[in-house]
């Protein structure tokens, strides 16, 4: 007998490139309820959350909300009703109120660059200005953000296992996160890596921004 069609809103938590950068996502803008059954994902983006229900290879609707006393629902948000998937995303490290307890994600080594990536798109940065101090001196940074500190230790780790790369942790200016920044070179040598294939699932506009500034100074995004 062939197998049924997969019940909408399923998740199949078998890991890929693309599932391990929706877990990237949802560890950055995702949320778990404490019915012990659904999972939410909310961003600004309307491309970010249709990336990410590509990645999943699921439907869901797509609804809007408000925040905090915001009257305008200027934010998508998505919300997946799935007893495994949320079992799932318990074992592997992700809780209700996440937000600044959350500590090591348990993501397999051969996709930690593609979870990493999924972090970068759902609450990271990249910028690059000319530097006043030195003539020609062009710098940017990539940055990763959580409001957890354990999970921006734990992050510097792998990247520093991973690339041999150490960043630097400092607060957000006026905010209560944490910020793990990459200068320059130890930001190309991670970015070449996490951009490995021109395919990879990604926020593009980000990509081609990094790709823009990066030929500025003559360099390409692909070694």
């Amino acid at each position: 007998m062939r197998p049924g069609p997969k019940p909408k809103g399923k998740v199949s938590c078998v890991w890929s490139p693309e599932f391990a950068y929706a877990i990237g996502l949802l560890v950055t803008d995702g949320s778990l309820s404490k019915d012990g059954r659904h999972i939410s994902f909310t961003s600004k983006d309307l491309q970010l959350i249709e990336i990410f229900l590509k990645s999943l290879k699921i439907e869901c609707h797509i609804g809007k909300k408000a925040s905090g006393s915001q009257q305008e629902k200027k934010y998508f948000v998505v919300q997946i009703g799935d007893v495994n998937f949320y079992r799932f995303l318990l074992r592997i490290g992700l809780m209700p109120n996440k937000t600044k307890v959350i500590g090591e994600v348990q993501i397999p080594s051969q996709y930690i660059i593609d979870f990493l990536r999924g972090h970068l798109d759902g609450d990271g940065t990249f910028y690059s200005y000319w530097d006043p101090r030195w003539k020609s001196s062009y710098m940017f940074y990539t940055v990763f953000v959580s409001a957890s500190i354990d999970h921006i230790v734990w992050l510097r780790r792998v990247l520093n296992e991973k690339f041999a790369i150490k960043g630097h942790i400092s607060k957000a200016k006026g905010k209560s996160c944490s910020q793990l920044k990459y200068a320059k070179q130890e930001s190309l040598k991670l970015l070449r890596s996490l951009y490995y294939s021109d395919s990879v699932v990604c926020l593009e506009r980000k990509r081609l921004k990094i790709s823009k500034a990066l030929r500025t100074i003559g360099v390409e995004l692909k070694n």
